[in-house]
């Protein structure tokens, strides 16, 4: 299998990274490339034996999978410029929430899917969701499928929900680490133990929270039953969490749905009429 990806940002890198430590692919049989050609070679420096291309022709020719890892007003124009060099056999992968697979298929003669990975996956662990264009073939599915399961669990998810199953795959981590260092900050604030001593802590607890779910040793609600002891000290500090919450979550998913709302405009006129629809809401 060869491999191409366009864009060594944050996504792109994690990408390249998770499939060489995962042995999902040769190192020599990925190449990358990016607008500023320094990040691909400093990812080359670790992994010689990586091609790195300053040409888009390199990425893209003889690849079977091309992971487009750019911004999503970026998208269009550049597989406008991709197009002619593409043929049926290859496979567009998109990774960003606001273009669907399905819209790409007026651009571009190859097939199209999109993989929403996850900073997770660099760990070789998480979720991953995957959407396919209706020209890709079993085939296709199947290899993708493989591929993503060598870095994550690929969730395969309707168009639906893309944002709030993105939001909890992708940007969760994000939100979890942003709570437990207000965790660890109130902890120094309250008493005596240091920065460090918190965050070590914490670091550790959430290591073995992931491992207690991944071995089903406990659900969510189980093990929060088995902790929380009639009576006891954490019961009362879910008492300030439950005071404290209320409908932060709710306005969490409504904020990003709105800037979601607002990315789906600001790509829409760039894309030829579909049959897709975004019914999220229906």
């Amino acid at each position: 299998m060869n491999i191409g990806i366009i864009g060594t940002g944050n996504m792109g890198t994690i990408l390249t990274e998770a499939f060489i430590e995962s042995k999902a692919v040769n190192p020599s049989s990925i190449t990358i490339t990016n607008r500023t050609i320094e990040k691909a070679f400093n990812i080359k420096k670790n992994h010689p034996e990586l091609e790195v291309t300053k040409q888009l022709t390199g990425a893209v020719t003889n690849k079977d999978f091309i992971f487009v890892c750019v911004k999503p007003l970026d998208i269009y124009p550049l597989l406008k410029e991709l197009s002619p060099l593409l043929t049926e056999q290859q496979t567009i992968v998109i990774i960003t929430s606001p273009v669907h697979p399905e819209q790409l298929q007026d651009i571009v003669p190859c097939q199209t899917a999109r993989l929403i990975p996850s900073i997770t996956n660099r760990a070789l662990s998480g979720a991953s969701l995957l959407t396919f264009g209706s020209s890709c073939s079993v085939a296709t599915k199947t290899a993708l499928r493989q591929l993503a399961s060598c870095i994550s669990t690929p969730v395969e998810i309707h168009h639906s929900i893309t944002r709030a199953a993105s939001d909890i795959v992708s940007c969760g981590p994000a939100f979890i680490s942003f709570l437990v260092q207000k965790m660890i900050e109130a902890a120094v604030e309250e008493t005596d133990i240091s920065k460090e001593e918190a965050t070590t802590l914490s670091e550790d607890m959430l290591v073995g929270l992931g491992r207690l779910i991944e071995k089903r040793v406990y659900t969510l609600p189980t093990l929060q039953d088995k902790v929380c002891v009639k009576g006891g000290v954490t019961g009362e500090g879910i008492k300030a969490l439950e005071a404290g919450v209320q409908d932060m979550f709710h306005r969490l998913f409504q904020n990003t749905h709105e800037k979601f709302d607002e990315d789906l405009e600001a790509v829409a006129h760039q894309y030829p009429p579909s049959v897709f629809t975004d019914d999220r809401r229906n």
